[in-house]
């Protein structure tokens, strides 16, 4: 079963460094990812999601690639081509893998203008190395399907970040 985490950051820079440092953890098989996906409130309380794989373009790439092979059969690969492309495209708009956009924008309204969420569908993790690595990240925990024991720990790790920082800002300049 998988579980669902929301964490709202100050900008949008910030979601994208915590999303490549998570990715980076999945490549090392401390945590494995269905969907991360940067949710951006812009000043206009406009919510833009900048997902992992486009699948409109994907399903493009492939709708040419397979439109080009039956447009050969027919002596027409350039038209194949085209309607391939085309029909892929249309596809992958209206596909939806990993997280559902609704359901990330309707989250998203809860972030102030100008800040940026991380969504995260974890299968799979490491809790105890996972938590380490984020420990001292900042962002905060917007909504997320883990047990209590989990969701503390993972609030205490990225609180990590306010604390330490505090003696910097406070000393005399």
């Amino acid at each position: 079963m998988s579980d669902l985490v929301f964490i709202a950051f100050p900008s949008e820079e910030k979601a994208e460094e915590i999303r490549k440092r998570v990715l980076s953890m999945q490549k090392e098989y401390l945590i494995e990812l269905g969907d991360a996906v940067v949710a951006v409130k812009n000043q206009d309380g406009q919510i833009k999601l900048n997902q992992l794989v486009n699948m409109a373009a994907a399903g493009a790439a492939s709708g040419a690639l397979w439109g080009t092979l039956i447009g050969f059969i027919f002596l027409m690969p350039l038209v194949g081509t085209a309607l391939g492309a085309a029909s892929g495209a249309i596809a992958g708009k209206f596909t939806d893998a990993g997280i559902n956009d609704q359901f990330m924008r309707d989250a998203a309204r809860e972030l102030q203008p100008g800040t940026a969420g991380l969504f995260l569908l974890v299968r799979k993790m490491t809790v105890d190395k996972v938590l380490a690595d984020l420990r001292g990240v900042g962002g905060t925990v917007m909504r997320t399907s883990f047990d209590e024991t989990k969701e503390s720990a993972l609030r205490e790790a990225l609180a990590q970040c306010a604390k330490q920082a505090e003696p910097l800002a406070s000393a005399p300049a």
